[in-house]
């Protein structure tokens, strides 16, 4: 029997207050979806090998010091 959490949706939360009603509107759809931290180790991440990535903004700007970041796993890839 194949796992159902295999081939889902990570939602990467960057501080969006609507990163659970993403997540749950993905599951919605008959899909699986999990929420993790923007910083959250890559290896736990990619654990269920997902289809795709949702990124789930916050209310930083990207351009402010310290704002976080793309996580320099998925640019590699």
């Amino acid at each position: 029997m194949t796992d159902p959490r295999h081939g889902g949706i990570a939602v990467l939360d960057f501080g969006s207050q609507y990163t659970q009603l993403i997540a749950r509107r993905v599951r919605e759809q008959n899909v699986y979806a999990e929420v993790f931290p923007f910083d959250a180790d890559p290896a736990k991440v990619n654990a269920h090998e997902p289809r795709g990535y949702i990124l789930s903004g916050g209310p930083a700007s990207v351009y402010e010091p310290g704002a976080p970041q793309l996580p320099t796993w998925m640019v590699q890839n």
